[in-house]
């Protein structure tokens, strides 16, 4: 089941505190990105981040699921409404994850 654009945006809204939070749809779910970095997803209207420790130590209740069959386990995020809290989870998931690789150039 695709997500719906409606609550992509409002997650968008949600995270706004850590910075520009983007989405780009990819096989009917969205990938977040923030500075370049891919933060987590956005599948079947769940919010899914890239595990990391500093994440791990902010969260309530730590929930881990697969975004979809057959991916690695992420931290599913079901509280959405804490604008404050959950930007403070994507920008500590930001600073913890490494910067992305350089696209090399075709000749």
């Amino acid at each position: 089941m695709a997500s719906n654009p409606d609550f992509v945006q409002y997650v968008l809204d949600q995270c706004g505190g850590a910075g520009e939070v983007t989405a780009r749809k990819m096989f009917g779910d969205y990938t977040l990105y923030l500075e370049g970095k891919v933060i987590g997803l956005i599948s079947d209207n769940g919010l899914y981040l890239k595990p990391t420790d500093a994440a791990r130590q902010l969260l309530r209740t730590v929930d881990m699921r697969p975004p979809y069959q057959g991916a690695k386990e992420c931290f599913y995020i079901e509280d959405l409404d804490d604008c404050d809290h959950l930007a403070a989870l994507v920008a500590a998931t930001c600073r913890a994850l490494p910067a992305p690789k350089p696209k090399k150039k075709r000749p």
